[in-house]
C-alpha cells in the first residue's frame, strides 16, 4: 500500500479508540449507520438561546413536503446573512441536524442565520434529488428573504463532505440557471468528484475515516454503477468551467480520500478566473474537527473557517455601502 501523511496526534488517537468512526462501507451497512445517528441537544443547536429555532415545511421539487431548519440570531436588528447549509453522510445517511452544532457555534460567532436543508438520500432517491432540494432551499431563503429576516445580497451555500459537493453543485446549478444570487461557498471537506481514482483516494484505502470503497458505496448509491455521462450537477468535479461562481473557501485534511480532488477544484477556480481559499490541514483526517473538535488543529480549522466568513461579509458591507 502506498505511504500516507501522518495523521496529527490527536486526530490519530481519536480514530484507534471512537467505535463511530466510518472508514468502510459496503451498500449493506447503510441502514445500520443510518440507526446510529444521534441529533444534537437543542441547547447545543441554539448556542443556550441565542439563536431561534424554527422549523419550516416547503413543496419540494419531489412533490413531498421538503424541511428545513431555521437558525437566526435573537439579537438581530435588522435582515442578516444566511448559511444555506447541506450535511454529510456520504448522501445515504444523516439529516438537517447533522453538523448543524459546530455550525452553530460559527452563526453564533459571525451573527448569520443557518437554513439546513433535509435532503433526500439515496439509493432510494438518487440523483437529481439531493442537488434539488438543496436548490429549492436556496430559491426559498431568496424568495422569502424579507419575510425571514435575511439579507438577499449575502446568501451563501455551505456543506460538509457530501453536503460541500452538494453546495458546490448548487452553485453551479444557480449560475446556469441563472437562478438566486450566491454570495460565496463554504465547502468543508467536500466530495466531489465520483470517479474515485485520486492519488489520496488510493493512499487511504482501508485507513482513516471514510475510505475508497465507502466512498464508492456513496457515490454508486447515488448514481448507480454506469457513471460514463455525469453531469457536474452531480459531481462537481467533471466541471471544465469553473468561472463566474462565487468565492469559495475549500478545507480538507492532509490524510484523507478527498484531498486531492478538493486541491484539483480549488486550482480549476483559480485558472477560471475565480476566487478560492483553500486550507489543507496536516494530519486531518475526512471530518477531523468534529471526530475530535477540542484538538488544536480542529480548533484552528474553526478559527480560519469563522475568519473567512468574517472578511468576505466585511467586504460585502464595505462594497455595498461604495467604500
Amino acid at each position: 500500500m502506498p505511504p500516507i501523511p501522518p495523521f496529527d496526534p490527536d486526530v490519530a488517537h481519536a480514530l484507534a479508540t471512537n467505535p463511530d468512526v466510518v472508514t468502510t462501507l459496503r451498500p449493506d451497512e447503510i441502514a445500520s449507520l443510518r440507526a446510529r445517528n444521534l441529533p444534537p441537544s437543542m441547547a447545543e443547536v441554539t448556542r443556550g438561546g441565542r439563536l431561534e429555532h424554527s422549523v419550516h415545511r416547503l413543496d419540494g421539487p419531489g412533490g413531498d413536503p421538503l424541511r428545513v431548519i431555521l437558525l437566526q440570531p435573537v439579537a438581530r436588528t435588522g435582515p442578516v446573512p444566511a448559511l444555506v447549509f447541506a450535511h454529510g453522510g456520504g448522501l445515504v445517511v444523516g439529516g438537517p441536524y447533522d453538523g448543524i452544532a459546530a455550525l452553530a457555534a460559527l452563526a453564533d460567532e459571525t451573527g448569520v442565520a443557518v437554513a439546513s436543508v433535509d435532503y433526500r438520500l439515496a439509493p432510494e432517491h438518487r440523483y437529481p434529488a439531493a442537488v434539488e432540494d438543496v436548490y429549492a432551499v436556496l430559491s426559498w431563503v431568496a424568495d422569502r428573504a424579507g419575510e425571514l429576516e435575511i439579507d438577499p445580497d449575502r446568501i451563501i451555500l455551505s456543506g460538509i463532505s457530501a453536503g460541500g459537493g452538494l453546495a458546490a453543485a448548487t452553485a453551479l446549478l444557480a449560475r446556469d440557471r441563472s437562478g438566486p444570487a450566491v454570495f460565496a461557498q463554504l465547502l468543508i471537506c467536500p466530495m466531489l468528484d465520483d470517479r474515485n481514482q485520486s492519488r489520496s483516494g488510493a493512499q487511504m484505502v482501508g485507513r482513516g475515516a471514510w475510505d475508497r470503497e465507502a466512498n464508492e458505496t456513496a457515490w454508486t448509491a447515488y448514481l448507480g454503477h454506469d457513471r460514463t455521462e455525469v453531469p457536474i450537477y452531480a459531481a462537481p468535479a467533471r466541471a471544465e468551467d469553473l468561472s463566474g461562481l462565487p468565492p469559495a473557501f475549500i478545507d480538507v485534511g492532509s490524510a484523507e480520500t478527498f484531498r486531492d480532488e478538493c486541491v484539483a477544484y480549488a486550482d480549476r477556480l483559480w485558472q477560471s478566473g475565480g476566487d478560492a481559499e483553500l486550507h489543507v490541514w496536516p494530519g486531518g483526517a475526512h471530518g477531523f474537527d468534529a471526530l475530535v473538535p477540542e484538538a488544536l488543529l480542529s480548533r484552528d480549522a474553526t478559527r480560519v473557517r469563522a475568519r473567512w466568513l468574517t472578511r468576505v461579509l466585511a467586504h460585502a458591507r464595505r462594497t455595498l455601502a461604495g467604500i
